[in-house]
């Protein structure tokens, strides 16, 4: 017999209830409110594509434009059999609270293509990506929205992206998408950058939490290109210990410590993390309730729920996920003192670098991996002491602070724009 959720799991419900909260304790006028729970623009594009068999597939994409009040539109694409268009929905606006949380000049975006990219070849791939491109071209553009990659695509599909939208325009136009190799307009420290942010924002939780940094202990749920860089960071430049780290096919414990280059190394031999020498098999629920000083959700969303919650022994909980925990569970997490550096936040690193990277394209001026890493610092810093402030000053949790500084700098450029007409 199927067990009936408990509570809802569809992203783009959750992300309206979380406006919803936010909206209530800052007393938002009720059709300001509206606007924000409505994207403005969702196309949905179907495509013809030739298989490398010779026979014509069709696949199904969209670009969701979500708020564009602060700047242009901006947001990863992703290629997953998964993709539903209220998934997309959820991430644009995620993405345009983490643009405004982080303070950059940009709304929220996101696009997708139902597809499965492990069973297609690189030409397949090629051919999807030069479609999709052109389908969306009536939309993306440096001024007005610039993509970036996402789960299953990369420099690669994002080089592509750039080269048709060039081809189409017969001049190159590398600021139409950011996260692109270095030899087209890509900008150093973006490999790490999401890693990075969030390594930033825990430290600064530690400094507030009194929690000393060398030797504290950290899980990391996901060793894709965030969860290895953060806990290869966290080990680094924090000096803190990681205990344990998974990813799809399951996860490693050992208390004593693990290197995260070595973790790495055994993972590109053998396509795991799973066998690594020396240490315990554990589950990914297990790795969630860890006796941990920090907990880094770095893989898929709803993984801490109301079934968990209450089982997170972690002092701290980074996200370096979107979406890892539901609203129940955010409340529970609070209830119990565990401090959650909400996605929004803690993530914020990518696409602030990516706003690096557009802005180096458009003055065609580049900047050295010290300058990024610097700039990147002061930005995730101002960004988590305005997120903390809030939290203080109206007694909500962490999540519900950071909407609430985010909304409210959305609302504050409805207030100077006004409606039109």
């Amino acid at each position: 017999m199927v067990k009936e959720p408990k509570e809802t799991l569809n992203p783009f419900a959750i992300a309206r209830s979380q406006i919803d909260r936010a909206g209530k304790k800052l007393n938002l006028d009720p059709g300001l409110l509206e606007i924000l729970k409505h994207p403005k623009r969702e196309l949905t594009v179907n495509f013809p594509v030739k298989m490398d068999d010779g026979k014509v597939k069709v696949f199904t994409g969209y670009r969701v434009q979500y708020n564009d009040a602060r700047g242009p539109f901006k947001g990863g694409i992703r290629y997953h059999w998964n993709v539903s268009l209220d998934e997309v929905r959820a991430l644009a606006c995620w993405m345009t609270w983490k643009c405004a949380v982080m303070g950059i000049p940009y709304g929220g975006a996101k696009g997708g293509v139902i597809c499965n990219p492990k069973e297609m070849s690189k030409p397949e791939l090629e051919r999807m990506t030069r479609r999709y491109a052109t389908e969306i071209s009536l939309v993306i553009g440096p001024e007005k929205d610039i993509p970036a990659p996402d789960v299953y695509t990369d420099g690669q599909t994002m080089a592509w992206i750039m080269d048709t939208i060039s081809m189409n325009a017969g001049y190159s136009v590398p600021g139409v998408v950011t996260g692109k190799p270095i030899a087209i307009g890509g900008s150093l420290g973006r490999d790490e950058a999401t890693a990075r942010g969030l390594m930033y924002t825990t430290r600064e939780a530690c400094k507030r939490l009194k929690i000393n940094t060398k030797g504290m202990t950290v899980a990391v749920q996901g060793y894709g290109n965030a969860g290895y860089h953060y806990a290869r960071l966290a080990q680094d430049e924090l000096g803190a210990k990681v205990v344990a780290v998974s990813d799809s096919k399951g996860g490693i414990y050992n208390e004593k410590g693990l290197n995260a280059q070595e973790v790495l190394a055994h993972k590109e031999k053998t396509g795991s993390v799973v066998g690594f020498p020396g240490a315990k098999k554990v589950s990914n629920e297990e790795i969630l309730e860890l006796p941990v000083d920090v907990l880094a959700p770095c893989a898929l969303e709803n993984v801490i729920t109301s079934e968990n919650a209450s089982r997170i022994k972690a002092k701290i909980s980074a996200e370096g996920a979107n979406g890892p925990n539901t609203p129940e569970a955010d409340d529970i997490l609070y209830k119990r003192g565990v401090k959650v550096i909400p996605d929004i936040l803690g993530n914020g690193g990518g696409v602030t670098v990516s706003y690096f990277e557009w802005v180096q394209d458009l003055a065609n001026f580049f900047w050295t991996r010290k300058e990024v890493n610097e700039k990147l610092e002061g930005i995730m810093v101002r960004a988590f002491e305005a997120v903390w402030d809030m939290h203080v000053e109206k007694k909500v949790d962490m999540r519900q602070a950071a909407y609430m500084v985010a909304i409210n700098r959305v609302v504050e450029a409805y207030k100077w724009r006004g409606i039109f007409p």
